[in-house]
Parts: structure tokens; C-alpha cells; sequence
């Protein structure tokens, strides 16, 4: 790997100044609770709504669909202060980071002026269908089906491990549309389903903390229009990978813990306890490399560069970090971790324990982020 070195410009850091002024006014005003994991648990579309009245949802994208074409390092600034600050960005999450790119690089230009300007209003979120019941972490094994029938597509079948699908209004799914062949790869198409529609169940699947996030997907006979399949019929699988590099590298794999990280440090230095302190900044050392390995993956993509293997590696040691955060911290502080806590430190604690055990499987377990890592150092 070969990653640049990055360095913010002062333009950059004014926009970071600028998201911080706006997430501390809204905390003052009482627009949202803080929270671990944010980017997963915390969906609040009227925040969501709030964001894109800033101008902050699809901003690398075209001006000719709303967007403001930034740069995809203005775009980690801005989720890098939404996820230390614990604001709950989940509701438009998905449909920021990987449909609008998903279907800017293989939408139809009916697909990209019907979605993404709903998107950049925060009028429109998207949940991703890829696993599925019984498959564990082999997404290739897909036997959700389609059937091609006159204008369109009649699916059967169902997704796992939805995120915020019960919130969403359409999903973008990975659907076998040929018979199943030798290589289980092929044969596979993404659609765009509406999951308002006829002949789609939805159902949480509760967190240990009692929330609802992860959802099961049911499809029983539901239409799909033809202009709704994205891309190419039968190339779904590399259409899906390109989605995933968004989906490994960014900060909110290193930052789901962050907020009980500060709020311990700060802890810490109340009780003028150096010897914890000096434990902490181990931490704070491990992050500091971790993110430089994050953003130089960003520039990448910016540039158009192939980032699966970076990826893979930021999504591997990150979540093993933020899993490390709560064990250290449990240790180093007197404190009961309660969800309905008023105290910062003690719903933070809870939250991180309860939700850090998803972390090395969300997006691709460790073991199979491991074996690309693997494959590619054979390749090297």
C-alpha cells in the first residue's frame, strides 16, 4: 500500500470550526441526545432534515442534482465531527454514503433525477439488502429471486441485518435474476425496491440495548419496475464491491466509541489521575494512526484510485479499536454502565458495551476481511 500523506488546508479547517459551532448549538438547544455508535443507533430524520437544510447530505455529489460538489475530504470532516460529537446521522447514512455513489457510477439518468435530489433534501433514506437468513457472512450465497415479467420483476425472498430499514423508504438489494450457475457470483443484480410497498414485511431486530436497528426483509411477490434495476443485469456482484470500499474505510470505523473515549479522558483529568490518563493516550495514539491510515484511503477514492485492500485493513483494526475502548475504560474508571443514566460517561459506557460486539461483523466479519487481506498480500 501506498497511501498519501494528508494535510487539511485552512479552508478545510474553518469547515471543521463550522460543523463543530453547529453540532454544539444544537446540543445547547436540545435537538438531539449524544450517543455511542451514532451512525448505526442514532436515526432521528428530523436531524437528518436539519443537515440538508445545511447543505451536508450529497455534498461531493453534482450541482446538477443538488450536491455541492466538494471534496470527498471536506465530506470526512464532516462525519469525523458527527461521529466524536455522537450525533445521529443514521436516518440518511446509507443513502449518503453508498447509494448516491452507487448510483451516480451506474444509474440510469432517470434513477439519478428521481433519487438523488431527494436524497440532498433528507427527504429519501436508503437501507441496503445484501445478507441473508442462514447465509452467515457468504453474501454471494443469494437465493432471493427474481422472476422477469411484463415491465418489470416479481421478487421472493428476504434480506438480514437490514440496517435502519425501518426507517427507509427504499432499499437497494442483491437479487439472483439467473438460474444459480457453477460460480455463484454471477447472475446477480441490484434493485431498487420500495419498501412502502406491496408484499414487504419488515422486522427490527432489537440490539441488547432493546433498540431497533438491524431488520429482517421479507419479499413476497413484490414488483419491481424495470427502471428500477441499477446497472447491469447480471453484474450486481461488482457493482456491490465498488459499494463496499465506501463502507469499510470511513471514520465510523474507528469512531463508534469515541464519545466514551473523550468523555473518560476528561474523567480523568478531573481526578488528576496521570497514571489512567497515560493509559488513555495509548488509545489516543492508536486512533491518531488509524485515522491518518483512513483519511490517505479517502484521498484515494477521491482520486479514483483502488482502495479494497486499505479498506479492508481500516475496517479490521478499527473495530477491534473501538471493542478495546470500553474493556480500557471499565478498568481505568469507577463507573456502572447504565443506559438511562444521566451521567454522559455512564450511558456512553453501556451503549459501547452492549453495541461492541457487532462491530467486527457489521460490514464484513473480521475473518473474511482477513482473507482479502490475505490474498492481496499474495498478489503483492
Amino acid at each position: 500500500m501506498n497511501l498519501p500523506k494528508v494535510q487539511f488546508t485552512e479552508e478545510q479547517k474553518q469547515f471543521r470550526q463550522e460543523v463543530r459551532s453547529f453540532l454544539k448549538q444544537h446540543i445547547e438547544k436540545g435537538t438531539f441526545e449524544t450517543r455511542c455508535d451514532s451512525w448505526l443507533s442514532g436515526s432521528n430524520p428530523d436531524f437528518s432534515k436539519i443537515v440538508a437544510e445545511q447543505g451536508w447530505i450529497g455534498m461531493t455529489w453534482p450541482k446538477q442534482y443538488g450536491g455541492k460538489e466538494r471534496s470527498t475530504l471536506d465530506r470526512y470532516i464532516l462525519t469525523e465531527e458527527f461521529l466524536a460529537f455522537g450525533a445521529p446521522v443514521a436516518a440518511h447514512w446509507f443513502a449518503d454514503r453508498q447509494t448516491g455513489p452507487l448510483l451516480l457510477r451506474f444509474g440510469t439518468e432517470y434513477q439519478k433525477e428521481f433519487f438523488l435530489p431527494k436524497i440532498i433534501k433528507g427527504e429519501c433514506f436508503f437501507a441496503i439488502g445484501l445478507s441473508e437468513p442462514n447465509s452467515g457472512s457468504d453474501l454471494a450465497s443469494v437465493t432471493t429471486r427474481a422472476e422477469k415479467v411484463e415491465g418489470g420483476w416479481i421478487v421472493n425472498g428476504a434480506k438480514t441485518w437490514s440496517s435502519n430499514a425501518q426507517d427507509s423508504h427504499y432499499m437497494v438489494t442483491l437479487i439472483r435474476t439467473e438460474p444459480l450457475g457453477e460460480k455463484k457470483h454471477e447472475g446477480l443484480s441490484q434493485f431498487i425496491i420500495d419498501l412502502k410497498g406491496e408484499g414487504v414485511t419488515i422486522t427490527p431486530i432489537r440490539y441488547l440495548t432493546g433498540e431497533p436497528h438491524f431488520n429482517d426483509v421479507f419479499f413476497d411477490n413484490v414488483f419491481v419496475p424495470d427502471e428500477m434495476v441499477v446497472g447491469t443485469l447480471g453484474n450486481g456482484w461488482k457493482q456491490g464491491l465498488a459499494e463496499l470500499a465506501f463502507e469499510r474505510s470511513g471514520p465510523e470505523r474507528i469512531l463508534s466509541t469515541f464519545p466514551l473515549l473523550n468523555e473518560a479522558i476528561e474523567q480523568l483529568k478531573k481526578k488528576r489521575d496521570y497514571a489512567g490518563l497515560e493509559e488513555a493516550m495509548k488509545l489516543v495514539a492508536e486512533l491518531w494512526s488509524l485515522r491518518n491510515l483512513s483519511i490517505g484511503v479517502a484521498k484515494v477514492l477521491e482520486e479514483g484510485g483502488e482502495v479494497n485492500i486499505p479498506a479492508a485493513l481500516v475496517k479490521s483494526i478499527g473495530t477491534k479499536f473501538e471493542q478495546k475502548i470500553p474493556e480500557i475504560v471499565r478498568l481505568l474508571l469507577d463507573v456502572y454502565p447504565d443506559l438511562q443514566s444521566e451521567k454522559e460517561i455512564e450511558r456512553y459506557l453501556a451503549e459501547s458495551i452492549l453495541h461492541a460486539p457487532g462491530f467486527t461483523i457489521r460490514g464484513g466479519t473480521s475473518e473474511v476481511l482477513y482473507g482479502i487481506l490475505a490474498k492481496g498480500v499474495i498478489a503483492q
